[in-house]
């Protein structure tokens, strides 16, 4: 068994929440749509759809055979647009919880700006600690998410033996994917900051070589153009 012989990783489109942030700047903000309902704006959509348009130009031997996302419906609503605009057979999907995004704990509802502002403890908790070991009230730690992605690719070298595959999730996921992929010790999480950020409905791929996956493309949004 020598687990996936491909996998396409790829970030939903531009959801309504990234836009709300992306707007607000610098400007405390509290946006209190739970994360695992938020959606895709027109943009999103559109992205997703620019997505299957790349999944159809690719060689028959390239193309995923099965498909794990995440169960936050922007993922799964980019997935279903990619699909369309493929125009392939529906193919096996695993809705898969350790694909969520990374949990923010009580401090999901609030941007970087509204944390400094309404939270200075834990503004100097990230500050002392750095953004990918601090994990907020409740929530999770960049550690936290290499931990169970560890465990998801573990069970993917069994279940998806020999298969192509593509993984549709999030940011926080695709950024530690490669951390993990490559066996980086916890200690120097710190380092996946020279792959951030991950864009929307970009496509990270990885092929496997002598039993080992190596990365051919990473955030790669030439699609879109």
């Amino acid at each position: 068994m020598t687990g996936p012989v491909r996998i396409i990783a790829v970030r939903h489109g531009q959801s309504e929440a990234n836009l709300v942030w992306e707007q607000s700047t610098d400007q405390p903000l509290r946006y209190d749509r739970g994360d695992d309902v938020v959606t895709l704006t027109d943009l999103g959509r559109a992205q997703a759809a620019a997505l299957g348009a790349r999944l159809a130009a690719l060689p028959a031997d390239e193309t995923p055979e099965v498909v794990w996302c995440s169960p936050y419906l922007r993922a799964l609503d980019t997935w279903a647009i990619a699909l369309e605009t493929w125009g392939a057979e529906p193919l096996p999907v695993t809705v898969d919880e350790r694909l969520r995004d990374r949990e923010m704990g009580e401090l999901a509802p609030y941007n970087r700006a509204a944390i400094r502002a309404y939270f200075p403890e834990e503004a100097a908790r990230f500050d002392a600690e750095g953004p990918y070991a601090w994990r907020p009230a409740g929530g999770e730690s960049f550690g936290d998410v290499a931990v169970r992605l560890r465990a998801f690719l573990g069970d993917l070298r069994e279940r998806a033996d020999g298969r192509r595959v593509l993984i549709v999730a999030h940011d926080a996921v695709v950024l530690i994917l490669r951390h993990v992929i490559e066996g980086t010790p916890d200690a120097e999480l710190a380092a996946v900051d020279a792959h951030a950020p991950i864009h929307n409905a970009s496509a990270s791929t990885w092929h496997a070589v002598d039993g080992r996956l190596e990365v051919l493309s990473f955030n790669d949004t030439s699609h879109l153009a």
